[in-house]
């Protein structure tokens, strides 16, 4: 499985395209960060919102480890893109949530999973 935070996200939502262009644990260089993102050829099909506390023990591991390598300012940015982005924004409105709530990110065959915490 593989775990994306604010970075693989942004540039793909902030430009309003289902893509995702940089994978877990990959920090854009100073010169990458300014240039625009490449599109991938990752399309989202479909937003699964799931809470941390409901996934399996290795899961859910795995995610705690991600998050605690993501800094401040990648889960500010990640959150503001979710804003930004109906349909994602939407989706966790349904489920009574907001970016607020939001961990981490991953995209796996078509699938944007965004792992949650309420508490």
């Amino acid at each position: 499985m593989r775990i994306f935070t604010a970075s693989a996200i942004i540039a793909a939502l902030s430009l309003g395209t289902p893509a995702f262009v940089q994978a877990q644990g990959a920090a854009p260089s100073e010169s990458e960060a300014q240039k625009p993102p490449a599109q991938s050829s990752t399309v989202i099909r479909s937003i699964q919102v799931v809470d941390v506390k409901d996934l399996q023990p290795a899961v859910r591991s795995k995610v705690d480890e991600i998050v605690a390598q993501t800094s401040d300012e990648e889960m500010q940015a990640l959150r503001k893109v979710i804003d930004a982005s109906p349909g994602v924004a939407a989706a966790l409105k349904a489920k009574g949530l907001n970016s607020s709530h939001v961990v981490a990110i991953n995209v796996a065959d078509g699938v944007l999973t965004m792992f949650t915490k309420t508490t």
